[in-house]
């Protein structure tokens, strides 16, 4: 996705004026893509700043977006701005920004080509700018080439783990419980799945799951436009919580939420218990470009794994959060290729406490393995099915351990879902995963592989 780094001299930044001004910069410009022109600030020093009522500018003076009142950047803090409701940022262009009194320069960017699909400081706060993937209120990706692919951690083969024409197309998240699967689809829908007898799966057909669920938001309005699914450590008993990128009724807007999901009755439509609307927290992006995986992550993981908590720049610490289910849930976006790590309390509040990037195009699904303690992203055919595996590092980050072409047997398809099977199926040094393919190629929505356990 990224391009070329310009030649020398056709970037530039020019110093801040003054302490402590002189510890913000300008750190990361988007300018055309998926998301809306953006500018991203970064405090570099050691003492929070006051950003309250600064203003950015492009290379003209007559438009200019003033940021809001009681905003603060703390130490090693990001923040992007969407700036395009107060001008575009074109081609060959400057992002500025001022003090308050819109006439002192605090740091300046110009640039003669669009981003591709960013502009980004290298390292963050100091460097010079260079084409990177886009990593908007996180760390800039700044690696000098991404971890080299190789072959799939397991069996080349791929077989079909469906009927024919089961599920049609839309089918994306997955996660596997013991002896059912999840299956979330695009339209609204939510498949409870059992053992087929040879390897595959086909729809429960008790308690009105014959043709899976109908999904509603809290009040029973709408049709979520569901494309994950995951479960917390308490299992389907504790509600199945759904990635939904926007409402079908109004397909034309964004509504990035998490939507819990009671499913021990017997009607043919569930309304969610709960909304967490993560909207207004992340950058804008197109409605049909949002959360495509999700994910939850157990507390004991990350504690134990010195996990940092970028909302207070301190070892993650769950107790401050008081009920929130006992981990951190992770979603991708489609549109940026972020993956943000979330603290959703039983009160309907939430806490940002991660973003990083995936190191890829898009990401599609995102699959937490307890047996190995490492994450899964997962993109489709846009990345010729990549898939890569995470954990935390030394510095309290997640960050990438291995890129995995896909398996050698299976064609390009659009899996926008990956289900990995539990310890206890491991056989032989392998068990299974799945995946969903969204475009249900050759009538057949969902295949079976193996990885090494």
């Amino acid at each position: 996705m990224a391009g070329p780094a310009l030649a020398a001299g056709t970037l530039t930044a020019s110093p801040a004026q003054a302490a402590p001004a002189d510890d913000i910069r300008i750190n990361e410009v988007v300018t055309t893509g998926n998301v809306n022109d953006s500018i991203e600030l970064y405090n570099k020093g050691t003492a929070t700043v006051d950003v309250s009522d600064w203003i950015l500018k492009d290379d003209n003076n007559s438009s200019k977006y003033k940021i809001g009142s009681g905003t603060t950047l703390a130490p090693g803090a990001f923040r992007a701005f969407d700036v395009h409701g107060s001008f575009g940022l074109g081609s060959a262009d400057k992002a500025r920004l001022y003090l308050a009194d819109g006439s002192t320069l605090v740091d300046s960017f110009s640039w003669s080509k669009h981003s591709d699909p960013s502009w980004s400081r290298c390292p963050d706060g100091t460097g010079d700018f260079r084409a990177a993937p886009l990593t908007l209120g996180a760390a800039n990706h700044c690696a000098g080439g991404s971890t080299a692919p190789v072959a799939w951690p397991g069996s080349g083969s791929v077989t079909t783990a469906d009927a024919s024409n089961v599920f049609g197309k839309d089918l994306s998240g997955l996660v596997q419980e013991g002896g059912v699967m999840w299956g979330a689809q695009n339209s609204g829908k939510l498949w409870r799945l059992l053992p087929n007898g040879s390897g595959g799966w086909k729809p429960d057909t008790a308690n009105g799951w014959t043709s899976g669920k109908t999904l509603r938001f809290p009040g029973g309005s709408g049709s979520p436009d569901s494309e994950g699914v995951t479960l917390t450590g308490s299992g389907s008993a504790g509600g199945v919580f759904v990635g939904s990128e926007r409402n079908g009724d109004a397909s034309g807007t964004s509504r990035l939420s998490v939507l819990r999901y009671d499913v021990s009755g017997t009607g043919g439509t569930l309304t969610a218990t709960k909304e967490w609307n993560l909207t207004s927290d992340l950058p804008s992006v197109d409605s049909n470009l949002g959360f495509e995986g999700i994910t939850w992550v157990p507390d004991t993981y990350l504690t134990g794994a010195g996990f940092k908590d970028e909302s207070t720049g301190a070892a993650y610490d769950p107790n401050r959060y008081g009920a929130h289910t006992g981990g951190v849930f992770f979603v991708g976006v489609e549109g940026t290729a972020m993956i943000h790590g979330y603290v959703l309390q039983d009160s309907g509040t939430f806490t940002r406490v991660a973003s990083f990037s995936s190191g890829m195009a898009a990401v599609m699904e995102l699959e937490w393995e307890p047996q190995a303690s490492r994450l899964w992203a997962v993109c489709d055919n846009t990345c010729d099915g990549q898939h890569r595996t995470m954990r935390v590092n030394g510095s309290g980050a997640f960050a990438t351990t291995a890129v995995h072409d896909r398996p050698s047997g299976m064609s390009n398809f659009n899996n926008e879902g990956f289900a990995v099977a539990g310890a206890d199926e491991c056989v032989g040094g392998s068990k299974p995963v799945y995946w969903a393919d969204d475009d249900n190629d050759s009538g057949h929505a969902l295949r079976r592989g193996t990885i090494t356990c």
